[in-house]
């Protein structure tokens, strides 16, 4: 079968990788590697940047496909591939490496799952859930071919998750799983939207340490979600757009224990988030002005 995006792939992950600020040869070869034509399905497509309405391309030329914007999924639920500017920043912050063991929540048709699996190799895995049952089919038929890759149709709330090195939400969220928690192995990453449905809130990567309940946390930078099912708090998401409106990016910690003091940026049911660092310091990242809407 003709490649007909082949000439398009390399300048799109130098694109990318100019828009999220990152000189990491490994995501811009998965940026380049993975077609998007498979997870975008059959154009014309509906296009768009964040806020703003979709426009159809004039035909399916597969040039439209490779910019850094939003590919609808489902234009009238508002169903996205998101910004892969920000997915490819959010990502190098996270620092997947080769080997790793990760877990996807909201896969959508797949496309960053197929990301995920470039950078943790065949020696890794992806465990990729989806809860709408259209997606997830075809997810699992556009990553059939990736054996270290498997996707599960139902939700990513659940207390058998795998242990995992890396847990990547793509959906927004009131608050952190516990599950996700739990779930994460020592100097494992959570990163995922603190933005309840209809918010801009803010990508929050987290990581556990080898003891205790003072956990290094940052946010990545701003982000809006589609809403993750049984995450959503309507007084947490007001109380989030309020805390939003002031020092978000002095986040440094969470705590899962302990009662909030005068350092607690925002406080949840057995979790809040300081503004004082962990005892162990982590590496900076430099803010990102990106949004995504899944």
């Amino acid at each position: 079968m003709e490649d007909r995006s082949a000439k398009y792939r390399p300048f799109y992950a130098q694109l990318i990788c100019a828009a999220a600020r990152t000189t990491d040869p490994r995501i811009e070869q998965a940026f380049r590697t993975v077609r998007r034509e498979p997870f975008a399905g059959p154009g014309p497509w509906s296009i768009g940047l964040g806020g703003h309405p979709y426009v159809v391309t004039p035909d399916d030329d597969p040039a439209f496909l490779y910019q850094n914007a939003l590919l609808a999924l489902d234009p009238s639920r508002g169903l996205n591939i998101g910004m892969p500017g920000a997915h490819a920043y959010w990502l190098g912050g996270c620092g997947v490496r080769e080997g790793e063991t990760a877990i996807q929540i909201g896969a959508g048709s797949g496309y960053y799952t197929a990301i995920l699996a470039h950078l943790v190799g065949p020696r890794g895995h992806v465990h990729a859930y989806e809860i709408d049952e259209r997606l997830a089919g075809l997810a699992r038929d556009n990553l059939k071919d990736l054996a270290h890759v498997d996707v599960r149709q139902r939700s990513g709330i659940a207390s058998d998750l795998p242990a995992a090195d890396v847990i990547y939400v793509c959906a927004g969220a009131a608050q952190p799983a516990p599950q996700w928690l739990d779930a994460l192995q020592p100097g494992g990453r959570l990163v995922f939207p603190l933005a309840p449905e209809g918010m801009l809130g803010g990508m929050l990567m987290i990581t556990r340490p080898d003891q205790g309940a003072i956990w290094p946390a940052k946010f990545l930078g701003r982000a809006q979600f589609i809403g993750c099912a049984g995450l959503q708090d309507a007084d947490a998401a007001r109380r989030l757009a309020e805390a939003f409106a002031g020092k978000w990016d002095s986040v440094q910690s969470l705590r899962r224990e302990g009662a909030p003091d005068e350092t607690c940026w925002f406080a949840g049911e057995g979790w809040w988030l300081s503004t004082v660092p962990p005892p162990v310091p982590t590496e900076s990242v430099l803010p990102h002005a990106d949004i995504t809407q899944l």
